[in-house]
């Protein structure tokens, strides 16, 4: 997942030859039914589960056993194979294509791709969890990120229970983070309503989509959130958290499932 590259090191008062460590990049094309769905540039590990949660995200697949008949990878040539237990949509094709749509049926208008009305689900959480729980779970999860320790360049998502970190992955690609968290569930049979959704990058639009259609009901991030982000997580029912670090952090929307103290300083 990662490469020896040398590198020239320049400091303020010293020129250093050494080698480092950087991140690689793997095109996968993905083909269903054997139809060309989508190309994704990801790392190269877990790329069953990134294919499952990809589809499951995108609306094809809703159960992994009862959806997919086979699931098989030529990581050699980059190829992902998928057959359905089913016909695709008459529509796939305009799965990746932009829209203009209402979400959950509200009155604000927000980009989203073709089929994010249908597979973004509003979230009926009802876990809580404390800012110290908070705290503890985004330190866990950057210090199991040893990619990220030795390229800073890639993503790290974890879902969690308030009290533990229960499964991570990595990528280059910030969606495919999140998307094999998804196919991990899918193909395990993981409820996800009750879990906390951990990323170590910024809360977009796109990403808060993948939250919501993963299905959790909390998102905590040591980054920051976009404004369309937030305006979507109020919709959709959304915690969302960011710049949680150092003993800080901001509730941005949906701030009772985070139990706060008592005592609040205007």
């Amino acid at each position: 997942m990662q490469a020896t590259r040398k590198i020239i090191s320049i400091t303020d008062q010293n020129v250093v030859h050494r080698e480092d460590q950087v991140a690689r990049e793997y095109p996968l094309t993905i083909y269903v039914n054997d139809r060309e769905f989508a190309t994704m540039v990801c790392t190269q590990a877990d790329l069953e589960e990134m294919v499952i949660g990809f589809l499951g995200s995108e609306g094809l697949i809703r159960f992994y056993k009862q959806d997919v008949a086979s699931l098989s990878i030529d990581e050699s040539r980059g190829f992902a194979y998928v057959s359905l237990t089913k016909e695709l949509p008459t529509e796939w094709q305009f799965y990746s294509k932009r829209m203009i749509g209402s979400c959950c049926g509200k009155s604000r208008q927000s980009f989203y791709f073709h089929n994010d009305a249908k597979t973004a689900k509003t979230s009926t959480s009802r876990t809580t969890i404390t800012p110290e729980q908070c705290f503890r779970l985004m330190e866990a999860l950057q210090e199991q990120s040893v990619i990220f320790q030795q390229t800073g360049g890639v993503h790290n998502a974890a879902l969690a229970t308030p009290e533990q970190m229960l499964i991570s992955r990595t990528d280059i690609g910030r969606h495919n983070a999140l998307d094999k968290l998804y196919g991990y569930c899918l193909m395990n049979g993981v409820p996800v309503r009750d879990k906390v959704l951990l990323f170590s990058g910024r809360i977009s639009s796109e990403v808060l989509l993948k939250a919501a259609k993963i299905g959790v009901g909390i998102m905590l991030s040591k980054s920051a959130p976009t404004e369309l982000a937030l305006t979507m997580a109020e919709e959709l029912n959304v915690t969302t958290a960011g710049f949680i670090r150092d003993g800080r952090m901001n509730i941005y929307t949906v701030p009772e499932r985070i139990l706060t103290p008592k005592k609040e300083v205007q």
